[in-house]
């Protein structure tokens, strides 16, 4: 259980340095600016999250709390959701994937949320 999150961001972060090198060398010449700004935003939301997951990881192997846990899954359901649809609106140019970003950003807020919750408990 302590590892878990030291996982998802290690494969996290792998993917998320590839899709980065992935946009900026092979994408460039094949979207257009807009597409590529998603791209970029989709990258820098899974990097930060990446990030996240590492606190959560060391906190988690500190002290164990269920809304530790609750932020881990928060935060890999938002990359999932939130940078996923980006990836893929960029690649695709399916509008409707826009609909499902603010679903990944709630589980943003909600990790960031639990994350807090966390912290007001050992305050």
């Amino acid at each position: 259980m302590k590892k878990q999150f030291l996982f998802y961001a290690a494969i996290n972060g792998f993917m998320v340095v590839g899709f980065g090198a992935f946009g900026a060398h092979a994408l460039e010449s094949m979207l257009d600016d807009y597409s590529l700004d998603i791209w970029q935003t989709a990258v820098q939301y899974q990097m930060f999250h990446t990030v996240a997951l590492l606190a959560v990881h060391w906190l988690v192997t500190e002290k164990f709390d269920t809304r530790l846990n609750k932020a881990g899954y928060a935060f890999i359901v938002g990359i999932i959701l939130f940078s996923g649809s980006l990836y893929l609106l960029a690649l695709t140019g399916m509008r409707w994937l826009g609909m499902v970003t603010p679903v990944g950003g709630l589980a943003f807020l909600a990790g960031w949320l639990m994350l807090a919750m966390h912290g007001m408990k050992g305050a």
